[in-house]
């Protein structure tokens, strides 16, 4: 997986089972070394539970996480529900999951990675120096209750352990596979139109959507043999933001229900067109 992160669910029916996952890419279900790349965000919480989905499914399979992806904190989800409350009728419709706030961090380089968790005193430094900033933004431009440091740290110092065993240095095991000509799926998340560049702006994604951010990864592009493009019978969209071909009518609302096209993260009925 090369970007995003549980603001983007997938669906995946193996064995006439059904998972839905947000975070783990599709290839958990067919014992595959999974790695959660560089470009992605991460909510340790999110993360847990799918791990679990899979332990009670006896599903095996070998996860790693990239030690530079960025962590969402729960100032970042806070800071998405405040912003779009406030822009009122002109809100983007973001999932509200923290993502782009993870995401502004990274760019203004304050963001938590997922090695800075292996070092408790390290990451209690940086949350420490993040809340102080983000609590006063919060109290004086949000009006809204300020966040403990206390609290966060603890909920935090839990998942420790489990990014302990999973968390490291990813470019070594895609270089090693590629050295021994093993095939490697890489797989994006949200449509073209989502893209942060190339997308319908400011109604997209906070990510890079399309193949080319797979280099994100530590892959040449120049090893990158076949791309796959997947596109649906019809166009579906979910939150704010222009679509030319929307159908307003029953049809409409029939292909939504054939379809069932709901969000898998959000469960907000699909824009189809």
């Amino acid at each position: 997986r090369f970007n995003g992160g549980n603001n983007a669910g997938h669906t995946i029916v193996a064995n006439d089972k059904k998972f839905i996952f947000n975070l783990l890419p599709s290839g958990v279900l067919q014992g595959a070394k999974c790695i959660l790349g560089p470009s992605v965000v991460i909510n340790p919480s999110i993360l847990i539970k799918e791990l679990e989905l899979l332990k009670n499914n006896n599903i095996k399979t070998e996860i790693f996480i990239s030690d530079k992806a960025h962590i969402i904190m729960p100032y970042h989800i806070k800071f998405d529900e405040l912003s779009e409350q406030r822009k009122g009728i002109h809100k983007i419709g973001t999932t509200k999951k923290g993502i782009g706030p993870c995401y502004a961090d990274k760019i203004n380089r304050i963001g938590i990675r997922t090695i800075d968790l292996l070092n408790i005193e390290i990451f209690a430094k940086k949350l420490k120096t993040n809340l102080e900033e983000k609590n006063e933004i919060i109290k004086k431009i949000y009006n809204d209750k300020p966040f403990e440091y206390e609290e966060v740290l603890n909920e935090y110092k839990q998942y420790i352990e489990i990014f302990k065993s999973k968390v490291t240095n990813i470019e070594t095991i895609i270089h090693n596979a590629i050295n021994s000509e093993k095939n490697i799926l890489i797989e994006g998340a949200q449509g073209t139109m989502l893209d942060i560049e190339h997308g319908t702006f400011p109604f997209v994604t906070s990510s890079n959507t399309l193949i080319t951010a797979a280099t994100g990864c530590g892959i040449p592009i120049s090893k990158i043999k076949h791309k796959i493009g997947i596109v649906k019978a019809f166009s579906s969209r979910v939150g704010e933001g222009p679509f030319v071909t929307e159908i307003f009518d029953h049809i409409g609302d029939e292909i939504r229900e054939k379809g069932q096209e709901y969000g898998s993260t959000t469960k907000r009925p699909r824009r189809i067109g």
